[in-house]
């Protein structure tokens, strides 16, 4: 009996990226998917805290299997302090074609009180896929008023990436 070839198998990765909310009477604004969300309080972290594109920078660094956001954004990385969540997923998606796979999709769920995303969900995806150079797809729940999303102290949010192996040419 002959072995057949296999057809190189997609990979999948998971993420899930947490910032709290900057303390009452800050300056930070509220970055989420892409988007500035006027008037709402914004996320403390290191860069702009875009839980949405940090998620999906994960996701993709999971599925390719090399390293994780600490590893190429992290707070010893000056050059990445305040930057935005479409800088870093731009430069995620083109550490991961460098690693040998294309980007077949990324999907994003933002977990929180607010904003609200539902009435911003399709330029949310538009704005996360031209960075990624991929179809991103961004879908928002609430806690049910349980934990820190729940709570009001932040917001979460869970991406799943899918990868191919590039094709050789």
């Amino acid at each position: 009996m002959t072995a057949r070839p296999h057809a190189p198998l997609p990979r999948v990765g998971t993420a899930v990226d947490v910032h709290a909310f900057a303390p009452e009477g800050s300056a930070r604004e509220l970055w989420i998917a892409g988007l500035l969300w006027p008037g709402e309080r914004g996320l403390d972290g290191h860069s702009d805290a875009d839980v949405a594109c940090h998620a999906a920078c994960d996701a993709l660094f999971s599925a390719a299997g090399i390293g994780d956001l600490g590893t190429h954004f992290g707070v010893d990385r000056p050059q990445w302090a305040g930057a935005a969540g479409t800088r870093l997923l731009r430069e995620a998606a083109r550490l991961v074609r460098a690693a040998g796979f294309e980007l077949g999709n990324i999907s994003v769920q933002v977990i929180g009180n607010r904003p609200r995303l539902s009435a911003r969900r399709e330029e949310a995806g538009a704005a996360m896929s031209e960075a990624a150079g991929a179809p991103v797809s961004v879908s928002g729940t609430t806690s049910d008023g349980l934990g820190l999303t729940g709570r009001g102290e932040g917001v979460a949010a869970i991406a799943t990436a899918l990868l191919l192996p590039a094709e050789e040419g």
